[in-house]
C-alpha cells in the first residue's frame, strides 16, 4: 500500500451491465464525511427502473455461456484477481472508507482492505470445491430395474445483496464473494450513508475481468432501491445485513414470495465476567467489546455482567478507559474513537443515553454528544447495580454505550444474558474451564467467544438466533446458502 495523503478516488456513478450510469431522472443524494459533516460526493438515487435494469443484466449474465458455463477454476481466478486489486488499491480504499464512514484508518486498512482480500481468497477456493454425493436408494419397482442416485449443488441465480454502513466494503465482500464463487450473479445495494467503497469495488471487479452483469452496484435509498430489489421476481435470493426492523420486512416479503433469504440482524451481546477473571483483563476486554468501531457493531458487547466480587473494579476501570479515549477524525493516527456515521444516528444514540439517565442508571463516564463539527458521541458507561429493566439493557443502541450489571450465581447470569430478543454474540471471561463449558451451551447466541470478543474468520460460520436473524455467513454454510441441492435418479 502507498502512504499517499491525497484525497481518495471517488466514483459517483452506479454500475449496471458493465457501464457507469446516472439515475434515469438525474436524481442524486449527498454523501457526507461524518468527522466534519461536510458533503463529499453526490451519487445517483436509483429506484425501481435502475434495479430492473440491474437485475435484468445479472439474469442475462447468469444464463449466458460467459458465466453459467465458466469453469470453476476461472471463477476462482477472477476472485483472486479481485483480491489482488483490492490490496494494490488498498490505501485509496482505506482512506475512502474512513472519509465516508468515520472509522479509524488503521481499521480501514486492516479490516475493510486486509480482511476483504482474505475473504475473497478464501471464498475463491470454494469455487472449485462445490460437490454433491452419491446416494444408495431402495427403490424396488419395477422388478429388475436398478437405480443410480446422486445429488448436485447448483447456483441459485440472481442474488440481491443489501449491506450496512458499519463495515461497508467488508460486508459487501462477505456477500458477493461466496455468491460469485457459487456461480450466482449479484446486484449489490450499499447503504445510502456509505456507498463509495462499494462503487470502487465494482470498478475493480470490471478491471479484474468479471463479465458485464456479474456484479452490479445500484445506489439509492432503502425505501426505493432496496425495496425494489427485495420485491423483484427475478431475484432468487436476498442476502441482507442490517436492522431487525428492516429484516422483518424483508423476511415477510421473501416468505410470501417463497424465495431464499438470509438475514444477519441486530444484537445486544452480553459480556460475562466470572469471579476468577483478572480485573485488568476484564476491563480491557469489556472496553474493546463495546468501543470497537465506535460501538457500531452488531455484536458490540453492550451488556456487561460482572460477578459482584470484582464488579466495582471492572466498572470503574472501563469508565476510566472511556474518559481517557481521544475522539477525532479517523484519518488522524492519534484518534482512538471516531464519529458516528450520521447526524440522524447520533441523535438516536444520544436520545437513548438520555433515556438511561431518566430511568435511573448511574452515569460513570461520558453521556453526551460533542459540540462542534462532526457527529461525535462520548464513550459512555452506565452502572445498573439494581439490575433495573432499563431501555438501554433491552434495545440495541449501536453506539459506544455500555450498561454494567452485577451477578452472584451462574444461574442468575444465564437467565439475564438470555433475557433478550436478540441472540447474535456473547463472550465469557474466565479461566474456569468447568464454568465456561457449562455456560457455552446455555447461552442463546450464534457465536460465543471465550476471553475474546468480536472475532470472525472466513472459515467460521457467523449468524444469529432469535431476532438476530436467519442463516449463516462464511465457511461451507454460506456456499450452501447460495446453492440449491438437486437430486438425480437414473434407472438402468
Amino acid at each position: 500500500m502507498s502512504n499517499s495523503s491525497e484525497r481518495p478516488t471517488i466514483r459517483n456513478r452506479m454500475l449496471i451491465a458493465g457501464e457507469w450510469q446516472a439515475a434515469d431522472n438525474g436524481a442524486t443524494f449527498p454523501v457526507y464525511d461524518p468527522a466534519s459533516g461536510e458533503c463529499i460526493a453526490e451519487v445517483p438515487a436509483g429506484g425501481k427502473a435502475e434495479v430492473d435494469r440491474a437485475v435484468a443484466s445479472a439474469k442475462r449474465c447468469f444464463e449466458s455461456d460467459a458465466w453459467r458455463h465458466m469453469l470453476p477454476a476461472a471463477r476462482e481466478a477472477l476472485l483472486l484477481k479481485l483480491a489482488d486489486l483490492i490490496e494494490q488499491n488498498g490505501e485509496d480504499l482505506a482512506r475512502l472508507e474512513t472519509l465516508n464512514n468515520g472509522k479509524l484508518i488503521a481499521f480501514s486498512r486492516a479490516l475493510e482492505v486486509g480482511a476483504s482480500a482474505q475473504w475473497l481468497r478464501y471464498m475463491a477456493g470454494w469455487a472449485t470445491k462445490i460437490e454433491g454425493s452419491t446416494v444408495d436408494v431402495s427403490i424396488g419397482f419395477p422388478p429388475g430395474v436398478r437405480y443410480s442416485a446422486s445429488t448436485r449443488r447448483e447456483p441459485l441465480g440472481v442474488v440481491g445483496a443489501i449491506v450496512p454502513w458499519n463495515f461497508p466494503l467488508l460486508m459487501a465482500v462477505w456477500k458477493i464473494a461466496p455468491a460469485l464463487a457459487a456461480g450466482c450473479t449479484v446486484v449489490l445495494k450499499p447503504a445510502e450513508e456509505t456507498p463509495l467503497t462499494a462503487l470502487r469495488l465494482g470498478e475493480l471487479a470490471l478491471q479484474a475481468g468479471f463479465p458485464a452483469g456479474a456484479l452490479n452496484v445500484v445506489t439509492g435509498l432503502g425505501e426505493a432501491a432496496g425495496a425494489a430489489l427485495v420485491a423483484h421476481p427475478d431475484v432468487a435470493k436476498i442476502a441482507f445485513t442490517g436492522s431487525t426492523e428492516v429484516g422483518r420486512i424483508i423476511g415477510r416479503q421473501c416468505g410470501g414470495d417463497l424465495r431464499h433469504v438470509s438475514l444477519e440482524l441486530g444484537g445486544k451481546s452480553p459480556v460475562i465476567v466470572l469471579p476468577d477473571c483478572d480485573p485488568a483483563k476484564a476491563v480491557a476486554g469489556a472496553a474493546g467489546a463495546i468501543f470497537f468501531n465506535h460501538g457500531q457493531v452488531c455484536t458490540a458487547g453492550s451488556r456487561l455482567y460482572v460477578h459482584r466480587r470484582i464488579y466495582d473494579q471492572v466498572v470503574d476501570g472501563v469508565g476510566t478507559v472511556a474518559k481517557q479515549m481521544k475522539l477525532g477524525a479517523g484519518l488522524d493516527p492519534a484518534t482512538e474513537m471516531g464519529p458516528l456515521v450520521s447526524a440522524r444516528h447520533r441523535a438516536r444514540v444520544t436520545s437513548l443515553i438520555e433515556t438511561g439517565k431518566a430511568e435511573g442508571a448511574e452515569l460513570i463516564a461520558g453521556g453526551a454528544a460533542l459540540e462542534g463539527a462532526g457527529w461525535f458521541v462520548q464513550p459512555t458507561v452506565f452502572a445498573n447495580r439494581a439490575c433495573k429493566p432499563l431501555t438501554l439493557v433491552r434495545e440495541e443502541v449501536f453506539g459506544p454505550v455500555l450498561v454494567a450489571m452485577p451477578f452472584d450465581e451462574l444461574e442468575e447470569v444465564v437467565a439475564a444474558a438470555n433475557d433478550s430478543e436478540y441472540g447474535l454474540g456473547a463472550s465469557i471471561w474466565s479461566n474456569d474451564l468447568t464454568a465456561v463449558h457449562r455456560l457455552i451451551p446455555r447461552l442463546q447466541a450464534g457465536s460465543v467467544w471465550v476471553n475474546s470478543h468480536n472475532l470472525v474468520d472466513p472459515n467460521l460460520p457467523f449468524g444469529g438466533v432469535k431476532s438476530s436473524g436467519l442463516g449463516r455467513e462464511h465457511g461451507r454454510a454460506v456456499i450452501e446458502a447460495y446453492t440449491e441441492l438437486k437430486s438425480v435418479c437414473i434407472a438402468y
